[in-house]
């Protein structure tokens, strides 16, 4: 993000005693962390791959995680996984996944930028790296036009977000903390009210007048606005070439270290359902929302899915320098202690995927392995 923001967030936050951590946080509506027993069949004659009876692969139920939704849906890991079952498990938190990931109930998983942060800054680097991106944007504040008809409107008013720490409550914070105005970031206390409430509950929050509006990932912002609030800003606008990382792949370094192939195969099937989600975005569309509907037993209607999958760019880069920004956003506001990001990333089995397949390789922003 550009430099004058971060000038901006040193004089506008109010100090507050650092935290040792980010909060882990949900980024989304789904069911609670469950085993998914309708993996795809596996193709007649196939192999399996590293030796493995099975890969154990982690997503939330949230269109954010649109790669790993359609994925599923269309069978792209079973078929890059070959006799090796690909077994899927749904969360709906942060801190649920990172704890699967480390006691080796999965071994890969798409997650947020400040989970995976956190992951890594809480093992001193030594629980997981982010192997690739998956999804930009698809966060918005969204008002009551009633009540905020501009942004300076924002002032003295209740906004929610989804949880103390989680990636839309720092950005939250940095925008607040550039208008010049104060806000204790621990207590949300300030010239804003800064709620922290669950996306599963914010919508009925907003209808209650609880909350104003409401800083939130889709599908949230758009069942806020079938509620009849209005868009006041993308967050996408607030960053360079309008992307920002919202969502990326994370793997466990046991798992990377002894299965490089199966790393590789789940990654060409994250490619390749990237290239089928942006060659076909109604037929995608409706594979992720199919997926909802298994995983959760219910699907967004159009009126939400249709504006909030046009709000995310699906893409496996990423976006390194963002996670970085974001990272120091929460450092000066006083929720995270300065976090030693060397070698979160590991790139080199994504570049080797993307190079086979002819496309640009991607970059870690000097937060790679050495």
């Amino acid at each position: 993000m550009p430099a004058f923001r971060s000038t901006l967030l040193r004089r506008g936050i109010t100090a507050v005693a650092a935290l040792p951590l980010l909060t882990l946080a949900a980024c989304g509506y789904g069911s609670e962390a469950k085993d998914d027993s309708s993996a795809q069949k596996v193709a007649a004659g196939a192999e399996k791959i590293d030796g493995l009876d099975s890969v154990k692969i982690g997503y939330f139920g949230n269109l954010t995680h649109g790669t790993a939704l359609v994925g599923v849906n269309k069978g792209y890991f079973q078929k890059a996984l070959g006799a090796t079952k690909a077994s899927y498990q749904i969360f709906n938190a942060g801190p649920s996944e990172i704890e699967a990931l480390n006691s080796g109930s999965i071994d890969i998983g798409w997650i947020g930028p400040s989970p995976a942060i956190n992951g890594y800054t809480k093992s001193a680097g030594k629980n997981l790296r982010i192997i690739g991106g998956s999804a930009s944007g698809g966060v918005k504040l969204v008002v009551n036009p009633d009540k905020i008809k501009s942004l300076k409107d924002v002032k003295g008013k209740k906004i929610a977000t989804p949880q103390l720490g989680n990636t839309q409550d720092v950005a939250l914070l940095n925008w607040i903390a550039e208008q010049g105005w104060k806000v204790d970031a621990q207590s949300g206390k300030g010239d804003v009210s800064v709620v922290r409430t669950d996306n599963k509950v914010t919508p009925d929050a907003y209808k209650a007048g609880s909350v104003d509006g409401a800083w939130v990932p889709e599908p949230t912002a758009s069942k806020l606005v079938a509620e009849g609030a209005k868009v006041l800003l993308d967050e996408a606008d607030l960053w360079p070439d309008k992307k920002f990382v919202i969502t990326n792949i994370i793997v466990s370094q046991k798992f990377l270290e002894e299965h490089p192939e199966a790393v590789e195969a789940v990654l060409k099937a994250s490619v390749e359902t990237n290239e089928y989600i942006n060659a076909n975005p109604d037929e995608a569309k409706a594979a992720a929302n199919a997926q909802l509907k298994a995983d959760s037993g219910k699907e967004l209607p159009a009126e939400v899915l249709d504006p909030a999958w046009k709000s995310i760019q699906f893409t496996n880069d990423p976006l390194a320098s963002t996670l970085n920004a974001e990272a120091q956003h929460a450092v000066q506001a006083g929720l995270l202690e300065d976090p030693l990001l060397k070698g979160i990333y590991d790139l080199a089995p994504l570049n080797k995927v993307l190079q086979a397949a002819g496309e640009s390789t991607v970059a870690d922003a000097g937060l790679g392995v050495q």
